[in-house]
């Protein structure tokens, strides 16, 4: 199951400010919301099933109430979480083999990402168009969130996909992960799962995850905001060591979080320039990402490495490349090509980059198109996709790459993003598109990034 926790860090590079701060302030309610679920109102296995409220239907018939004698199947998914898109064909399978049977199917797209609630439906809609032409169910579209508020959180589901089957009675007959309904619901339907020791032992193993995990992520958030309200302002003003101290603060709490670890590295060796202090953390962030095998760890260390608008005026060149060639080969092996899982455009650039400055540039341009190609086939927005595209122009611009997904991306007919000039390493002047932040994965506001960090604003 896709922990929407987990995948923020993947996320946030899609998506701007707006949204970003309305995923935070979502967060706040999620998890005060579930705090504040006592025993007695924790919906599992047999507890009636609330209302569905949503702002709008996309596909299908409208389901206004849930009909006596009728059983439900009401599956949340998001666009951007491949596990939910891979559950959609199964359950259009389902739909078909159980219609006699007075099952319909419900998709609840409750977690899209946009600026603007129109954004994320006209978003979703094209998506359902062109990915889904064959959709037997109704697809319902919940901006606000009422439906995770209704139904997520007091069952203390945490990850998407997630699926509900509500019986004829109408009270739960299955809490789970989608793809544990399609061997529960044989036995939902004969009414022998939700009295079954199976039934009773998923339920208490989701709730005391969802329990768990929402407990920890309130308490990050109460160490992090408070140091993101000082360091925002000591990044605008370039008060280097107000945010050094801000980071530094931070981890002594988060030892392991990824985003912090990477902006230490960032603010000793590219804003302080203090290579005895920062080296050392850039090596240790190189070991921990490879023993980690995480992608997300090693895309931001090899950022540190190989970013065009970085200067590597002091750093050691054998040491620099020797990490850069550990990094792109586990990212590779990690991420492979071949493989249509992963996010290319999250590492890909700084490999291609990384090829490119050791003369393998075929190397390099085969990498920055699969990247494309990648996010081309990425269920988002065109302005999200385009701002995370032009981080890869930057590489393209340098190469010659020559993509049609960056053509209809980066640069649609009549809507040019905002260019600046600054120069490359040979010191000649290059064009370059507003970039997006690939390095703090926190939070792109369409112009800059929020942090400001060296070479990541226009």
């Amino acid at each position: 199951m896709r922990n929407i926790n987990e995948r923020w860090l993947a996320r946030d590079l899609l998506f701007s400010r707006q949204s970003q701060v309305k995923r935070i302030r979502a967060m706040t309610s999620v998890t005060e919301s579930a705090s504040q679920v006592g025993a007695a109102n924790v919906l599992s296995v047999g507890s009636r099933a609330p209302s569905i409220k949503v702002e709008d239907w996309l596909r299908g018939q409208p389901v206004t109430k849930l009909a006596p004698g009728k059983v439900y199947i009401v599956a949340f998914l998001a666009t951007w979480c491949r596990t939910c898109i891979a559950s959609m064909p199964p359950l259009v399978i389902l739909q078909d083999k159980y219609r006699n049977n007075g099952v319909e199917v419900v998709g609840i797209a409750a977690h899209e990402q946009a600026s603007t609630a129109d954004e994320a439906r006209a978003s979703l809609d094209a998506w359902l168009t062109k990915s889904v032409p064959n959709l037997n169910y109704a697809i319902a579209f919940d901006y606000a969130g009422e439906m995770s508020k209704l139904w997520m959180d007091p069952s203390f589901s945490v990850g998407i996909p997630t699926s509900f089957v509500v019986g004829r009675d109408g009270r739960f007959a299955f809490i789970g992960h989608s793809t544990q309904l399609y061997n529960a619901l044989p036995k939902v339907l004969n009414g022998s799962w939700a009295v079954s020791d199976e039934a009773k032992a998923l339920d208490a193993e989701r709730i005391n995850t969802g329990r768990r995990r929402k407990r920890e992520l309130s308490q990050k958030r109460a160490l992090v905001e408070p140091i993101f309200a000082g360091l925002e302002p000591a990044m605008k003003s370039k008060d280097w060591p107000a945010a050094l101290s801000a980071v530094e603060e931070t981890l002594a709490s988060m030892p392991d979080e990824v985003t912090f670890r990477g902006l230490h590295a960032e603010l000793l060796l590219h804003n302080i320039r203090d290579m005895g202090a920062g080296l050392p953390l850039l090596r240790q962030l190189v070991r921990d990402a490879i023993d980690k095998k995480s992608v997300v760890w090693m895309s931001v260390a090899i950022r540190q490495l190989f970013d065009p608008a970085k200067d590597y005026s002091g750093f050691p060149d054998a040491e620099r490349f020797a990490m850069g060639k550990d990094l792109s080969e586990h990212i590779l092996a990690a991420n492979p090509p071949q493989d249509s899982e992963g996010a290319k455009f999250l590492s890909y650039g700084a490999v291609a980059q990384y090829y490119y400055e050791t003369g393998k540039r075929d190397r390099a341009i085969e990498l920055v198109e699969l990247a494309l190609k990648w996010l081309d086939a990425t269920p988002a927005s065109v302005r999200a996709k385009r701002m995370s595209c032009s981080a890869l122009c930057r590489r393209w611009r340098v190469t010659g790459v020559r993509s049609s997904v960056t053509r209809s991306v980066v640069q649609p007919p009549k809507t040019r993003l905002p260019r600046n000039r600054n120069r490359d390493r040979q010191g000649r002047q290059r064009e370059q598109c507003c970039l997006p932040c690939l390095f703090c994965l926190v939070v792109w506001d369409g112009n800059r990034c929020l942090l400001g960090m060296s070479g990541h604003s226009p």
